[in-house]
């Protein structure tokens, strides 16, 4: 039975409304957000086992049944209808007041845990951290803390609306496949993991260390941390192990899977910040700021962020290096393996942007000066006998670092201003991560999204729909293939292609001429 539309307008005939379901199922998850809310608030009543298995479950149960209607149960293909007319996905008053909310969440989560009722010096927790002890309590057999809880909201979030993905995109197998990955990383190695072997090695209860296999540095600014390096040193088999992998990660493993696929494989596929963006932040994606100004001031963030991490991190490990028997590498062995590095890194560079004309004038002064500043002042500082590597306390830099990126960037700008300004924020413009792949992605990398110009009728969904502003359309136009360090391969800007213009590859050419020689993915004819 086809519906029956009382407007009469010609502009808009058929506005993408909610049905009589979706709006049912708003209000089971507004019940089940309602109770965790009335719980932080004070009313302890309602903090029992049973209310919190049903405010997750009503919050599961309402936000994937109105997933269901919306996506599930039409034909599967491109769907972005309405999404303009939405006061919740186009800056309207909806979204701003979430983007309120939720900046204001993590501002309380990140400095002011007492209103969410953390206990301390033996006071047992009250609030909303109350309300998870017994969940807790159940995973790991301690009570919960704010972290615990955020954990488990953020694990809830990405595995409800990447549900709501996968019916959204299951025209396209690569998303399907990628959201599932995401899913997994996140439930089991950010989650359950690292909970459940805190749980079985209560011994080393007082040595906590980083936990998450797919965490490393620089997005785990803690890594080389004094404090960290010794419990993980000091926790037997288990730390040390994690200690190895970890190391083989930054400086082995990642390398080599940037330069087979690209930096998709953490950012698009593994990273619980970029799954987080994918799922829960689908829907405000063409939010992203496209224009050349946000490209130049992205550019010069996202590398300064990079700089500013390296520096902390030299700092940190410097202060605490003695000339004595606590560690093995002492501070005139570190300051020579950096200078070293530096000076691996600045080849390197050379060595690539000598292939790349393109790359030679962004590049070449940056890491040339950086590599020689860093090198200089840790010269001088070992000249002198300075225990501060750069003449300034050395955990100022990771005060500062921590205060500034790591909490008030990653998590309240990067998450809370979501619905104004796009999924991606984080990623595009503050995480230094994201900028060593890019760089490895650009400069050496196998991957690439090649583009059929011929088929472009310039639609322009791959443009908006890129979380990382980039402007797809330009290149497809063109018939040129897109290799930008920014790009996540998230393969969203191919699924919402009406055409099959884009197509995501691992080119087995001259990885330096991919962007020169190989502009057109031809169709053979016959």
């Amino acid at each position: 039975m086809s519906e029956v539309y009382k407007s009469m307008s010609i502009s808009n005939p058929h506005p993408p409304f909610a049905d009589g379901i979706q709006k049912a199922m708003t209000a089971v998850a507004a019940i089940g957000l309602l109770i965790m809310v009335l719980v932080t608030v004070g009313i302890e009543s309602l903090s029992t086992p049973l209310n919190l298995v049903i405010s997750l479950a009503l919050m599961v149960v309402g936000t994937i049944g109105f997933a269901w209607r919306a996506f599930k149960i039409k034909p599967s293909g491109i769907k972005n209808n309405g999404i303009w007319f939405s006061s919740t996905m186009s800056r309207g008053v909806v979204g701003w007041i979430a983007g309120i909310v939720i900046t204001g969440f993590y501002i309380i989560l990140y400095w002011y845990e007492g209103l969410l009722g953390l206990g301390s010096n033996g006071v047992a927790n009250t609030g909303l951290i109350g309300f998870f002890d017994p969940l807790a309590m159940a995973i790991k057999g301690t009570a919960a803390s704010q972290w615990f809880v955020y954990g488990t909201l953020y694990t809830v979030a990405i595995l409800i609306f990447g549900v709501r993905f996968i019916w959204k995109y299951r025209h396209n197998r690569y998303q399907v496949i990628r959201t599932l990955s995401v899913m997994g990383f996140q439930l089991f190695f950010a989650y359950l993991i690292p909970e459940i072997l805190e749980s079985l090695n209560g011994e080393y209860a007082t040595k906590w260390f980083e936990k998450d296999l797919k965490n490393m540095w620089p997005l785990d600014y803690d890594f080389f941390d004094k404090w960290h390096i010794a419990n993980m040193s000091g926790a037997g088999l288990v730390g040390w192990g994690f200690l190895i992998f970890s190391l083989l990660m930054i400086f082995v493993i990642s390398p080599f899977l940037t330069y087979k696929y690209g930096k998709r494989w953490y950012c698009s596929w593994v990273c619980g910040c970029g799954g987080l963006a994918e799922t829960a932040g689908d829907p405000f994606r063409h939010l992203s700021d496209k224009s050349i100004k946000a490209w130049k001031i992205e550019r010069w963030m996202i590398h300064s962020v990079l700089v500013f991490s390296i520096v902390m991190t030299v700092a940190v490990v410097y202060g605490y290096l003695g000339d004595g028997s606590q560690y093995y590498i002492t501070r005139t062995m570190f300051t020579v393996i950096v200078v070293i590095l530096l000076v691996i890194t600045a080849g390197v560079f050379y060595y690539f942007m000598n292939k790349r004309e393109d790359a030679k004038k962004d590049l070449q002064k940056v890491i040339y000066g950086l590599a020689g500043v860093i090198a200089l002042i840790l010269i001088i500082n070992f000249l002198i006998g300075s225990g501060n590597a750069f003449f300034i306390d050395n955990y100022s830099f990771k005060k500062w670092y921590g205060f500034l990126i790591g909490a008030a960037f990653s998590g309240v700008v990067g998450v809370g201003f979501y619905p104004l300004m796009g999924s991606r924020m984080w990623c595009r413009f503050g995480c230094p991560m994201a900028a060593i792949l890019g760089l490895q992605q650009k400069l050496f990398s196998r991957f690439r999204i090649t583009t059929n110009g011929s088929q472009c009728i310039s639609c322009g969904n791959c443009s908006t729909y890129c979380e990382m502003g980039i402007d797809v359309r330009a290149y497809a136009q063109k018939g040129q293939n897109i290799v930008r360090s920014s790009c996540v391969g998230c393969g969203v800007c191919a699924a919402v292609c009406p055409r099959g213009v884009l197509k995501l590859e691992n080119g087995s050419s001259d990885v330096y001429e991919k962007t020169i020689d190989i502009r057109n993915n031809h169709i053979k004819m016959g």
